[in-house]
């Protein structure tokens, strides 16, 4: 089991997504989160096959999913590619480290 917290931001809203996979290939997820836009997108997510999703790329099924979903959210909202690293993780194509975006204003 892979879990990531994903802390999106000035919005202040936190996720918390839990990815699955018996096979090391198809990935299931559990998504919670206090943000509205990302509770719809928990609801009917998909169960992937981590290998297309690589393949694929932003044409694979989590960011299409993402984009029918998430109409009038924010363009910037991190929880899509954290959503995206655990599936890595979880299907063994990506190592479990730390993954962040610090922003500094000068």
């Amino acid at each position: 089991m892979t879990k990531a917290t994903i802390n999106a931001g000035v919005c202040g809203f936190t996720t918390t997504v839990t990815a699955e996979s018996d096979d090391m290939q198809n990935v299931k997820f559990e998504i919670e989160s206090d943000c509205e836009n990302i509770k719809r997108l928990a609801e009917d997510f998909p169960q992937v096959d981590g290998y297309a999703e690589i393949g694929a790329g932003f044409d694979g099924a989590i960011h299409q999913v993402v984009r029918k979903t998430l109409k009038g959210c924010c363009a910037g909202c991190i929880v899509p590619c954290g959503i995206f690293k655990a599936m890595q993780v979880a299907a063994g194509l990506a190592l479990p480290v730390p993954a962040s975006v610090d922003i500094i204003k000068e």
